[in-house]
């Protein structure tokens, strides 16, 4: 199969037809292979979908078909200490449906339905791609066209379960119309080319109206032994400062109350483009509205890339707008696992425990309430079985007992609120893949016991009583509370009623459990902007929020990281019990609430009950006395439909009536007529 990029033009793309950067629209007859005839796919398009012609791209959209997109993985596929590298892929995801739906397609999440299937998918680790593969499967048994999209098949271009498959590169998501449109065509199409990085303005769904997920850079600079996600996103790649700062612009004025960094590696940003993270964080940081309405979360980091910028990333961190959390895996606390040394090569990250501990400390010391999240990989494998050096010979077993024993110190050291243990899993295509493995067996015993070390921390242990200020942006799983976040993006359930989606609110934190803590908002502190208007996008496609995290896992990031849980708590220091709105970080500018913004009182009891019982019974989750208002809801909405259809039922009745008297009256005029 041939790449369509390799035949737009004589000289191609690469080959002096066009300038760097600049992307060549397919031309009337794109070039692509078409599919052997098979059960799945129709030869034509008016055998599968009756009165469709093959004539142009919009001819299929304009009988409004239904994409179903699954997301699986990380955040640059999907969009809370979700991992900030899983936000690539939702945020990939939510850039095609937008595309989708701006074309005319019906984007859903039911696939029964669907006229084609896009799959956008991770490879960091064997779950995820494990689940592609089946859905792969079922896809084809029910007989749909299907497009897979991300990591997998820009990195595993070969594999068995994507031939016959139209497939599209993590960096030609602007392109996803065209490939959908000939895939329904009965063409199987490959676009995997690496050309330009796709542009920020392209149409977009939202999973979450009041959250953004903006990459900053794709790829990275490491070389990881473990990481599949190098060989499909390639080496950095970064978006310009100005182009990133339009892009805020724009999401401020919709109404965004959040906004999510995204990048395999946020810290290496601007290496290739001659600029560094902190000049892209104070540019961002100066455009977000002074009424702390929009709030800004730095994504996952790498320790080598931020150690020679640790104090301008900690002023940033101290700026009211922005989130004091940062996620900075670690992978393990030995340094012979984690850099290239005589007993194995090890993971090859590029720092030492002891720079992952100064990354720490400085933040901390520097940044009042600073949440810190890790991640920890269990079981990592040496190189030969066997090595014989000076006559001595070593067993390269990976990570010993001594290496794991330093990992557990450094996370009882710490007491990270949120830590992702990881068991190693080998991914095809990459050095730790040949690696000689640790026993299953003493891997699962190890995540058990870091597990069991890590569960033991009561994280948020004093926090009852005190006052925080949160940012509301989702609606928990429950059906009853709405989720906030302190300052620390440490997650906080409320019982309010919906109106307050998108507002901060002072709450008194009335208790604390192991992942999340409780809190009752406090009367006269809401704090309310008006929204700008949604788009017919958005209110088609809006999420009702994220789950609220338990001790399950979902996702990772570019390096084997997983990120499922918002709550988060300080490293060291007790919680403040002041209002955030009476501190003043060091080096953080002031900004007043009550700037553009406009104090509310919160709603009666009654009327929060109210929007309880309405919540609960959308989600079928109520209580007895509830259901008896759902109940009695239902009733009222089945008679009123009844005494519609008995109009309608009375109205032809009487119709009938007159259309009888009248040809009565005209067969009598003909009968009088005829007899004279």
């Amino acid at each position: 199969m041939e790449d369509i990029e390799d035949v737009l033009g004589p000289a191609g793309i690469s080959g002096g037809g066009a300038p760097p950067g600049l992307r060549i629209p397919l031309s009337a007859t794109v070039a692509v292979k078409p599919k052997r005839k098979s059960s799945r796919v129709a030869q034509t398009p008016e055998a599968r979908i009756p009165g469709t012609q093959v004539a142009s791209f919009s001819t299929y959209a304009q009988f409004t078909l239904t994409i179903y997109v699954k997301t699986f993985g990380c955040s640059h596929n999907q969009a809370s200490f979700l991992h900030i590298s899983r936000f690539a892929l939702q945020s990939d995801s939510e850039y095609m449906s937008g595309q989708l739906s701006a074309f005319g397609y019906d984007v859903t999440d039911e696939p029964e339905g669907a006229d084609l299937w896009l799959i956008n998918t991770c490879t960091v680790k064997n779950p995820s791609q494990s689940a592609m593969t089946t859905l792969i499967s079922k896809c084809k048994s029910a007989n749909k066209p299907l497009v897979v999209a991300g990591c997998v098949p820009q990195g595993s271009q070969g594999l068995k379960e994507l031939e016959g498959i139209s497939i599209i590169g993590v960096q030609q998501i602007d392109r996803v119309v065209e490939v959908v449109e000939e895939t329904l065509k009965g063409h199987e199409v490959r676009l995997l080319s690496r050309k330009t990085l796709p542009s920020l303005d392209l149409p977009k769904v939202r999973k979450n109206r009041f959250i953004e997920i903006l990459p900053i850079n794709v790829g990275c600079l490491g070389a990881c032994t473990y990481c599949k996600t190098k060989h499909a996103r390639g080496h950095l790649g970064s978006y310009t400062i100005e182009s990133l700062v339009d892009r805020v612009k724009v999401v401020v004025s919709e109404g965004v109350r959040e906004i999510w960094l995204s990048s395999e590696d946020t810290g290496a940003y601007g290496r290739d483009i001659g600029t560094n993270l902190p000049n892209l964080l104070n540019a961002l940081v100066a455009e977000l509205p002074v009424d702390r309405s929009t709030m800004l979360r730095i994504g996952m980091t790498n320790p080598p890339f931020i150690l020679e910028h640790l104090k301008e990333i900690a002023a940033v961190l101290c700026h009211p707008c922005v989130y004091s959390f940062l996620h900075v895996p670690v992978q393990s606390g030995s340094d012979a696992v984690l850099t290239v040394c005589l007993r194995f090569n090890a993971m090859n990250r590029e720092y030492t425990a002891g720079e992952f501990r100064k990354v720490v400390d400085t933040l901390c010391e520097l940044v009042p309430g600073m949440q810190i999240a890790t991640d920890i990989i269990c079981g990592f494998p040496g190189k030969f079985p066997t090595f014989l050096i000076l006559k001595h010979t070593i067993s390269l077993t990976g990570e010993t007992d001594e290496d794991f024993a330093q990992t557990v110190e450094l996370v009882k050291e710490y007491k990270f609120p949120q830590v992702h243990i990881s068991q190693f899993y080998p991914r095809p295509g990459t050095p730790a893949a040949r690696m000689k493995k640790v026993p299953s067996h003493e891997v699962k015993k190890r995540s058990r016991e870091l597990t069991s070390v890590f569960e033991s921390f009561s994280p948020y242990q004093g926090m009852e009583g005190t006052v925080e200020r949160i940012w509301i942006t989702e609606i928990a799983t429950d059906g009853v509370h709405l989720v906030g976040h302190t300052k620390g993006y440490i997650q906080v359930l409320v019982i309010a009623p919906d109106s307050m989606l998108g507002a901060s609110a002072d709450v008194k934190i009335t208790s604390v459990g192991r992942w999340s803590v409780f809190g009752k908002v406090i009367e006269g502190s809401v704090a309310v902007k008006e929204a700008s208007k949604k788009t017919n996008t958005e209110l088609q496609n809006e999420g009702r929020g994220n789950k609220v995290e338990e001790a399950s896992c979902c996702a990772t990031d570019s390096c084997g990281s997983c990120a499922c849980s918002d709550g988060t708590q300080h490293c060291g220091a007790e919680q403040r019990s002041d209002p955030p709105d009476a501190l003043q970080p060091r080096g953080s500018i002031p900004c007043p609430d009550a700037v553009q913004s406009t104090l509310v009182d919160i709603p009666r009891p009654d009327a929060v009950q109210s929007t309880l019982v309405r919540r609960n019974v959308e989600k079928a989750t109520e209580s007895d006395a509830v259901k008896m208002v759902g109940k009695e809801q239902q009733m009222d909405v089945v008679t009123r439909k009844a005494v519609n259809v008995d109009t309608v039922l009375w109205c032809g009745l009487a119709l009938s009536f007159a259309a009888t008297l009248a040809l009565i009256v005209v067969l009598t005029s003909r009968i009088s007529s005829t007899s004279y």
